[in-house]
């Protein structure tokens, strides 16, 4: 049995753990490749949901943020940050919590892609972007509809209208960079018409955002555009992986599993994480190389051939060799610890409540802790 490292052996498993190292130069890699390119990067936080992470990506200062969740925008307001992108098109409900923070001196901006969320917004004096369709992923306004301009002289005539953005959803389901180059073309190419409309239309249009963790990576050319946004890009996951974003090496997530029995008839390893600690979510279910619940690692951070989590129960994980594997199965004595890296570090890291980080000088474990809730 391979000795833990780190401190692992005094942590109640399934426990979160992250790797400080990988992640700072996962951090590294967009932050010299945003500054190339000659635009802002602005992090989105919804992956992280930690103050101290938000340090890390922001360089301890005050840079902008992008949040999914208002209580992400209330926390991160009052640790220090100011300059906020609220992105998920805003419901008029919420509209006075967002009245709240700006009076606290948080410059938190919301997003909108119809004529009645932009009226409520005027109305509430709030500032927004408006949200662009470039690849029929989710929500937006095509760059050339009537509408935008009909949105626009809304927002623009109570002075709240900021501009423009775009999130090319439809990259994660290409693989490699030439294709995430061309996604990220089409955010490209689709704010900027858009601000060229608004524009043209006597409308001012100073923020062109866009961004996703993938085309935010393989971006070449982003003439025209002022900020650029990436979420999970300072853990990685598996679906990034297998699009070919990063490399297993590069995932900085994992959860920290302990063997509890095994069932040598059917060829399983038991474990005590089941997907309340790893999720549900089963997005390399249709790539090309289908990891199950996650890939299974020792303790260490060494990848065990062939080995994943195949099934999980509440608090059960099933481990076991993939179909057609010549690999043998490792010996893993009840008490050894594993971790498995998660297909959506999103998704995994939701279910915790705390980071235990390996940091980047391998010294003592250190508890970093993260927030749900909306």
């Amino acid at each position: 049995m391979l000795r833990p490292q780190n401190g692992f052996e005094t942590l109640t498993t399934p426990a979160l753990v992250l790797d400080a190292a990988k992640m700072e130069r996962n951090i590294n890699r967009l932050n010299a490749h945003a500054t190339n390119l000659g635009v802002t990067l602005r992090p989105h936080l919804k992956t992280a949901k930690s103050v101290e992470i938000a340090k890390q990506l922001t360089g301890g200062i005050n840079g902008p943020i992008t949040v999914s969740t208002l209580a992400e925008a209330e926390t991160f307001h009052r640790a220090g940050h100011t300059d906020i992108l609220y992105a998920v098109g805003i419901a008029p409900q919420k509209l006075p919590r967002v009245q709240a923070l700006r009076a606290q001196g948080c410059d938190l901006v919301v997003i909108l892609d119809n004529t009645a969320q932009a009226t409520a917004v005027a109305d509430a004096g709030v500032p927004a972007l408006i949200e662009i369709d470039c690849d029929g992923h989710r929500g937006g306004v095509l760059c050339d509809d009537p509408t935008l301009i009909d949105i626009g002289n809304i927002l623009a005539a109570k002075g709240v209208l900021r501009g423009v953005m775009t999130h090319a959803g439809e990259s994660y389901t290409v693989r490699g960079n030439d294709a995430h180059a061309k996604f990220a073309e089409l955010e490209r190419s689709a704010t900027v018409r858009a601000a060229e409309n608004l524009r043209a239309a006597g409308l001012p249009c100073p923020v062109v955002s866009v961004g996703s963790t993938p085309t935010a990576h393989a971006a070449q050319d982003l003439t025209g555009v002022t900020e650029l946004r990436a979420g999970v890009y300072m853990f990685f996951d598996l679906v990034m992986a297998g699009i070919d974003v990063c490399q297993i090496d590069d995932i900085a997530l994992s959860v920290l599993t302990t063997v509890i029995g095994h069932q040598p008839a059917k060829g399983w390893v038991m474990v005590d994480a089941g997907w309340m600690a790893t999720s549900r979510d089963r997005g390399t279910a249709h790539q090309d190389v289908d990891q199950g619940y996650g890939i299974v690692c020792y303790a260490q951070g060494q990848v065990i051939p062939d080995l994943i989590v195949s099934s999980a129960n509440q608090e059960h994980g099933i481990l076991s060799l993939r179909p057609q594997s010549d690999k043998p199965m490792p010996d893993l004595p009840v008490g050894t610890l594993l971790r498995i890296l998660p297909n959506h570090a999103c998704a995994t890291a939701a279910q915790h409540d705390r980071y235990s980080v390996v940091p980047a000088d391998g010294g003592a474990l250190q508890t970093w802790h993260r927030f749900g809730g909306w």
